[in-house]
């Protein structure tokens, strides 16, 4: 799990693998720290959850705050997706660190939601690097003109990642947020500043969507083509995950109510 300080490994093995490796990194890899915490360390020590719930949370709120910071400098489009899965499994640490119901679930959610729109964005990212065998955010410019089709699919994902109600990202942070900031084991001031993860998240989102599909048309690039079917039909799913578990998120946390209500039980006793 990319936590700070021990996240320098993810952006160098994320630029230097393949689409695919980068799309199984985000989707499972990322998630087997959180999933061990949830799964082994939560139930065995629960004392020590509530003792280290405080510098759990303010290790979440490094991450986000750190790992949106340091998108926001990023020239590589595939290095800047790379930091901000430090800032959004910031979110999951913040989840885990309430002991609470919602919290969790939260944080569960947001696995889910990474895996699902980070995978996306790295599988946009390997259809552009195809065609124009550069990742640099400067060398593009006005790509909308030309790829309408990848433009439409691409702001898709990049809106999920940064939050927009109706996507499976706004539900998932959504519900961290609310539940730490319920919980009497997370001070009230991580979770706000926590927050402020979500407009940096907006801001270096929308400046890199601003400086690669907007603005003037580079005619560097009058030879592009536009995003195949069998690109399409990958990305389909991921698309329609997003936006199901926006608009309707029952449909994720059937699955989780039951799981979470024990692993809270018995941590924290009635």
């Amino acid at each position: 799990m990319p936590v700070w300080p021990f996240h320098t490994w993810l952006p160098d093995a994320h630029v230097e693998a393949p689409t695919a490796v980068s799309v199984i990194l985000a989707g499972v890899l990322l998630k087997m720290g959180t999933y061990g915490m949830l799964r082994v360390c939560l139930p065995m020590f629960p004392k020590a959850a509530i003792a280290y719930s405080i510098p759990i949370a303010i290790l979440g709120l490094i991450g986000i705050i750190y790992g949106a910071l340091v998108s926001m400098a990023q020239k590589d489009l595939k290095k800047l997706v790379a930091y901000s899965s430090v800032s959004h499994m910031g979110y999951c640490m913040l989840g885990i660190a309430s002991l609470t119901t919602l919290g969790i679930s939260g944080c569960l959610f947001q696995m889910f939601s990474h895996g699902v729109i980070t995978g996306g964005l790295f599988l946009l990212v390997g259809v552009l690097y195809d065609r124009a065998h550069t990742r640099e955010i400067a060398a593009f410019g006005g790509l909308g003109v030309k790829i309408p089709k990848y433009t439409g699919i691409f702001m898709l994902f990049a809106m999920a990642s940064l939050g927009l109600p109706s996507m499976s990202g706004f539900v998932s942070e959504f519900m961290v947020f609310v539940g730490a900031y319920k919980s009497i084991y997370v001070s009230k001031w991580i979770v706000v500043l926590a927050v402020l993860g979500v407009v940096l998240t907006a801001a270096y989102i929308l400046r890199m969507v601003q400086k690669v599909f907007l603005g003037q048309f580079n005619t560097k690039w009058e030879g592009l083509t536009e995003i195949n079917g069998r690109e399409i039909f990958t990305l389909v799913p991921l698309a329609v995950l997003t936006i199901l578990v926006g608009v309707y998120p029952e449909a994720l946390n059937v699955f989780l109510r039951g799981t979470v209500d024990n692993l809270v039980k018995l941590i924290i006793p009635s």
